[in-house]
């Protein structure tokens, strides 16, 4: 027979709550400490908490998006996407959680990938209903395009962010006033690529030039880097992959570089599938440069310095991969969103436009500088890596093209220069 309990311990057995039918012994006191901890979180939680400005980060991507086929990614060209620009922007958003708290806002991210880019509109209408005024275009370029067109009208003074297209036209024809770039410029790689020659006195060039309609584009960027930079294209040759007999010389590195009297070999192939079989392929034995050997890009796995390597382990511990150019792409524009809702809680979206636009919103893209967008085109301002596969083997603007005004703004074309006005 159990002794009686004591008066005193007995009223407080008493007043203990009872285990719910089916619960006896370990889990009993489990349960009663979930509750006392569900309590304590419950009495410290700031009370912010409860009334934060709730916002979305939505990530619009296309299921059937070339540059993500199975194949592009196993190959991994330089440059090129590795993986979807999502987990840069929730990398972006884990990284800003701390001053959103101070801020009073609650940023989330909605990660949208669409069949195709025909159901664009319905996605519009999903996030004009949910009031969502942020938006990282990962879309190809005809996507982006009809994108861009169509949000005003559906989404008013909602702000998208360009994360993974370098082509130029989009911040010329084809710019518009909410559009923001976080991916360096053609114009912009061309001249950080032409400065790191010009430094090494590499100053005649082959020009290897691909006939894909994105190649176009890039032979227009070097056009004007050259001269630039005091560089000369000595011979420019045509490439083409194809297995027709009468073009195989076309494809033939060794015959297309056979010539003496170049410095470094240029190789403009916005694909990627030539270009990746030119280094050390060469007839005379020259540097490769352009998209294969050094490339120009907004990030490198290998970047160490100004916080880069934490950055590269946070983002490889979240995405089970290395972090490239469009990832880091990604990321700062997350970081941008929330750099400007913590500065403005309670700004507009037109505000918060606005404010980026202008210049006045400065971020922190752990390459060294402070980064702004450009007022005249939506370009995100920024230092451009030099690297091969490796290695980054430098970080321009360089020293004999700084301004005194804005560094930054000797890579791609400034207000004078640009056709953008808005």
């Amino acid at each position: 027979m159990r002794p009686a309990l004591p008066r005193a311990t007995a009223a407080r057995a008493a007043a203990l709550p009872r285990a719910p039918i089916g619960l006896r012994g370990p889990t009993m006191k489990t349960t009663l400490n979930l509750l006392a901890i569900g309590a304590a979180l419950a009495c410290c939680l700031p009370l912010q908490a409860a009334s934060a400005r709730q916002v979305t980060l939505a990530v619009l991507s296309v299921a059937d998006d070339a540059r993500y086929a199975k194949r592009r990614l196993e190959l991994a060209y330089p440059g090129h996407p590795q993986g979807r620009a999502v987990q840069g922007v929730e990398l972006a958003v884990q990284d800003s959680a701390l001053e959103l708290q101070e801020a009073g806002v609650a940023l989330s991210v909605r990660d949208m990938v669409l069949p195709s880019a025909a159901d664009l509109p319905r996605a519009l209408q999903e996030l004009q209903a949910a009031q969502v005024g942020h938006i990282v275009a990962d879309l190809p370029e005809g996507a982006l395009r009809a994108l861009v067109r169509s949000a005003p009208a559906l989404l008013g003074d909602g702000i998208v962010f360009n994360t993974g297209l370098s082509d130029d036209r989009l911040r010329a024809e084809g710019c518009a006033g909410h559009l923001l770039h976080t991916a360096p410029s053609q114009h912009m790689e061309a001249d950080a690529l032409a400065q790191f020659l010009a430094t090494r006195q590499w100053r005649k060039l082959l020009v290897l030039q691909g006939t894909q309609p994105g190649d176009a584009p890039l032979a227009t960027a070097w056009a004007r880097a050259l001269p630039r930079h005091g560089l000369e294209a000595v011979q420019t040759r045509p490439f083409k992959l194809g297995g027709e007999a009468h073009e195989r010389d076309l494809a033939n590195v060794r015959k297309l570089t056979g010539e003496p009297g170049y410095d470094v070999v240029l190789v403009l192939d916005s694909d990627g599938e030539f270009a990746r079989g030119v280094p050390y392929a060469t007839q005379w034995p020259r540097p490769v440069a352009g998209a294969a050997g050094l490339v120009a890009q907004a990030w490198h796995p290998q970047w160490q310095q100004y916080g880069g390597a934490q950055l590269n382990r946070r983002f490889r511990k979240l995405a089970q991969r290395p972090m490239q150019g469009q990832d880091w792409s990604a990321w700062i524009a997350g970081k941008a969103v929330a750099a400007v809702l913590a500065e403005g809680p309670k700004d507009t979206v037109a505000q918060q436009l606005r404010k980026l636009r202008s210049g006045a919103v400065f971020l922190d893209g752990f390459k060294g500088q402070r980064l702004s967008f450009r007022p005249w085109d939506g370009q995100l301002r920024q230092p451009v890596l030099l690297s091969h596969g490796d290695a980054v083997a430098g970080m321009a603007p360089m020293g004999a093209w700084l301004r005194a005004s804005e560094a930054l703004d000797t890579l791609g074309l400034d207000a004078a220069q640009s056709p953008c006005k808005n």
